[in-house]
């Protein structure tokens, strides 16, 4: 324990000496909170969309104002014909366009359902198909709110939403709890495995193995501060999310620590497979960026598992950023208890039993 304890008032003050560490310390959460939710937000805004009105009546009047108050879109104006339309979305001037068709009113009176023209610029497929979308609730709710619509009436139909655990579908606290496997990845994986190969490019580390170190010693002095730095830039994390979003875990807030702590052992143990298996700091950087970008796109973190292909669906059940996600959006979102999340804890603590093992016995001292 002495040998631990002296190990680890080497890696603090060496810590405490490199000028960028504290900054990024204190930096990252900063980043995860306050921009990354912000900038990672897959809801579609600002829809520039043009009007065209064949019918000039008052319900389409109606259509209309609700298509300029719609916070969605950018109202570029009601436009005398389709050809004038389309001149805007071939200019880059219009995402959208809505064709009000004559008789409109007309049609909705005598029970008849009237066909309303949406047509969207699909060079960006999710903001064309999202904007089409907003535009056909928005002619939907105008015609319901002028009676009763003549399909719903028709088949006496009453709809209603409830939007379970996320009842405002705010993208950021769908977003916010994923994005703390950023965090996990980056102090407990990245910055361990970069401070070994660092040592080793710098000679240092030849004067630790000519000791009578012990391996596990060594390690543990270099994982343990990068623990304590991850645990603390959670718990920061944790704050923000609450000062800045009023997001907070619906559930136990121990059950979010467990699971990191977890996910801070498997990232701890493939970066130190990566740090003894790399000679210089670009190397290592190289193998660890390859992983890290490979987990987050296949993990969940952007686009939903089930809308992935097969085969990446397959391949997702080898990587542990998807366990964490799904725990912890269990836990934020649902109220999730820990047998709710039993299985992904077992995942993450295999996955960390391997790579912990593999680290261990990939390291050699060479003396």
């Amino acid at each position: 324990m002495g040998t631990l304890r002296h190990l680890l008032v080497k890696e603090v003050l060496q810590i405490r000496r490199n000028s960028f560490l504290p900054r990024l310390i204190l930096a990252f959460p900063v980043m995860i909170m306050c921009v990354m939710p912000w900038v990672m937000d897959m809801e579609v805004d600002n829809v520039n969309i043009v009007v065209v009105d064949n019918d000039h009546s008052q319900l389409s009047r109606r259509l209309v104002e609700r298509v300029a108050s719609n916070p969605h879109f950018r109202f570029r104006g009601v436009l005398p014909g389709y050809a004038d339309a389309l001149s805007y979305v071939e200019r880059d001037k219009a995402d959208v366009i809505l064709e009000i068709p004559l008789h409109y009113e007309k049609d909705f009176s005598l029970g008849k359902v009237p066909r309303v023209l949406v047509a969207a610029n699909a060079v960006n497929g999710t903001k064309g198909s999202l904007g089409s979308s907003y535009a056909s609730q928005i002619v939907s709710q105008n015609l319901v709110s002028a009676g009763h619509s003549p399909v719903a009436a028709a088949q006496g139909v009453t709809l209603s939403t409830l939007n379970l655990f996320n009842p405002h579908l705010s993208y950021k606290r769908f977003m916010i709890p994923a994005l703390m496997s950023i965090l996990i990845m980056m102090m407990c994986g990245f910055l361990p495995a970069l401070n070994i190969v660092g040592e080793k490019e710098a000679g240092t580390i030849e004067q630790v193995n000519v000791t009578p170190v012990s391996k596990f010693a060594f390690i543990f002095a270099k994982l343990i501060p990068y623990w304590c730095i991850g645990l603390f830039v959670l718990t920061v994390c944790l704050l923000l999310s609450w000062l800045i979003y009023g997001i907070m875990p619906s559930g136990s807030v121990w059950l979010v620590y467990m699971l990191s702590v977890l996910l801070a052992l498997v990232f701890s143990g493939l970066g130190l497979v990566v740090s003894n298996h790399s000679d210089t700091m670009q190397q290592a950087i190289f193998v660890m960026w390859f992983f890290v970008v490979c987990m987050m796109l296949l993990s969940g973190l952007f686009t939903p598992i089930s809308s992935m292909p097969p085969l990446a669906q397959s391949l997702t059940r080898a990587i542990p950023v998807r366990y964490y996600i799904d725990a912890m959006r269990t836990v934020f979102l649902r109220g999730g208890t820990f047998s709710d999340i039993l299985p992904s804890t077992l995942a993450l603590f295999l996955f960390a039993l391997i790579l912990d093992v593999w680290a261990v016995i990939s390291y050699r001292k060479r003396g």
